[in-house]
């Protein structure tokens, strides 16, 4: 027996989707308020790649297990995936409001351990969501729209510090200099702490999941768990894995490794181009430069979320695959220019096609394979790609100190050209993943949506 899913109004899809919001703003805060965080803490550039360590080993241990959890939990009143975003975003929001009471780099990189491991919780199971909930003729809107959440969230993350630093920044807590973490600071993280829990509420009082058939309930009752279940279907998972997620595997191999380049190394890339400083020779400048940073980073993240659903009918058009090979060279693009700007203002024009390209990394590579995953296993196969994710993402925090300090001069610039070369290298191998033609019919009818401008019903 089948279940035969109702379509969603559009205000529905984002009603689902709200607690993307919080989840990525705290990822916001990661990406542009960590590492200058740890640096306050006197971290040495060489040393960011290994303390960013727990957000990629997290991930590998958390999401792939809570995958395959949930698709074998129901609750009458809770629901399948819900439960576990709902407790991910609890103890994100206490990470969060504890973060910049870091008194030292140990206490601060302990707490990024609990907070990437609470988001990793919660973020898996919202994948899965997506394709539980909707028909195959929405879910390129539906994940889309976590693009478009991903954008905002961002977006505000990154636009708060600018905003906080300019109202705070004269305007320090007692013994807030001795901690070494500035006043401002704080009121990034009091926000984050808010918006995590109360968007992840708010999509779980709003969205009521689809209860399991009655097949499907009998296989759960005699289902016999055990602590090594979860992950024998892992591996189980891993070995009937479709192609086309092996092919997507090279793809993420190197975007991904350059993504978390640009993240640890952006603020230290804009200090140095435009300011013409360094966090060490002169702290006062480097906060300007973290500040602006976190501009220039929700800059690109506005272009994420005003573009995400345009990407929606362009995939229509030129197909998911060919979507994603341009955004990923115009991201290429974006990166090899930026250091060369030593103008403030100019580093927002490469920040659109940067922008443009995020969108498409946080939702067109779903729609690619989503349709080749079996019904019964999408949360386990979604954590799976997120060990796509992560995998990349360990080998960069192991590997690019070394790099970085031996091969690339210990120059911030030189880490933002080499991020440049490898997503140029992801846009080709991009070109290798063929989709199934069960796929590429699944994905058209998928893309040819009207957003109504009214309420669900």
């Amino acid at each position: 027996m089948t279940i035969t899913k109702p379509s969603l109004s559009f205000w529905q899809i984002v009603n689902m989707n709200v607690g993307f919001f919080g989840i990525q703003y705290s990822f916001g805060l990661q990406q542009t308020a960590i590492n200058p965080l740890y640096t306050f803490l006197h971290a040495k550039p060489e040393e960011l790649p290994l303390l960013n360590l727990a957000g990629p080993m997290t991930g590998l241990l958390i999401q792939p297990l809570i995958g395959a959890m949930s698709d074998k939990t129901w609750h009458p009143r809770w629901g399948r995936r819900k439960p576990y975003f709902l407790i991910g975003a609890i103890f994100c929001s206490l990470c969060l409001f504890a973060f910049p009471f870091s008194r030292a780099l140990w206490m601060a990189v302990g707490l990024l351990w609990i907070l990437d491991a609470a988001n990793n919780t919660a973020m898996e199971p919202y994948r899965a969501f997506i394709a539980d909930k909707l028909p195959s003729s929405q879910r390129a809107l539906g994940f889309l729209t976590q693009s478009f959440f991903t954008g905002l969230g961002i977006t505000l993350a990154n636009v708060s510090l600018y905003f906080f630093q300019r109202w705070m920044h004269d305007e320090p807590l007692v013994d807030g200099t001795e901690r070494g973490i500035p006043s401002w600071v704080y009121g990034s993280f009091m926000v984050g702490a808010f918006c995590s829990i109360a968007s992840v509420a708010w999509s779980v009082y709003k969205t009521p999941e689809i209860p399991p058939t009655t097949e499907e309930l009998e296989k759960l009752r005699l289902h016999k768990g055990g602590i090594l279940e979860p992950i024998k279907e892992i591996f189980a998972a891993i070995g009937a894995m479709p192609a086309v997620l092996w092919q997507l595997a090279l793809v993420y191999l190197f975007q991904w490794y350059a993504m978390f380049c640009y993240w640890q190394f952006i603020s230290h890339s804009i200090a140095k181009s435009v300011w013409h400083t360094t966090a060490s020779a002169n702290p006062m400048l480097y906060e300007e430069a973290v500040g602006w940073t976190g501009l220039v980073n929700g800059a690109y993240n506005i272009v994420t979320f005003l573009s995400a659903f345009a990407l929606v009918g362009l995939a229509k058009k030129f197909t998911a695959k060919y979507v994603h090979i341009t955004c990923l060279a115009l991201a290429s693009l974006s990166l090899f220019i930026l250091p060369l700007i030593a103008n403030k203002y100019l580093l927002f024009a490469p920040m659109i096609g940067f922008g443009v390209a995020w969108a498409s990394m946080m939702g067109v590579p779903y729609i690619m394979v989503v349709n080749s995953i079996p019904r019964e296993r999408y949360g386990v196969y979604m954590g799976i790609v997120n060990m796509m994710i992560v995998v990349p993402m360990i080998l960069q925090t192991l590997s690019f100190g070394y790099i970085y300090k031996h091969f690339l001069g210990d120059n911030p610039s030189n880490a933002i050209w080499f991020a440049a070369v490898l997503l140029l290298l992801a846009a080709i191998a991009t070109m290798r993943i063929k989709p199934s033609v069960h796929e590429e019919n699944e994905v058209e009818p998928a893309l040819d949506i009207e957003m109504p401008m009214g309420g669900g019903h």
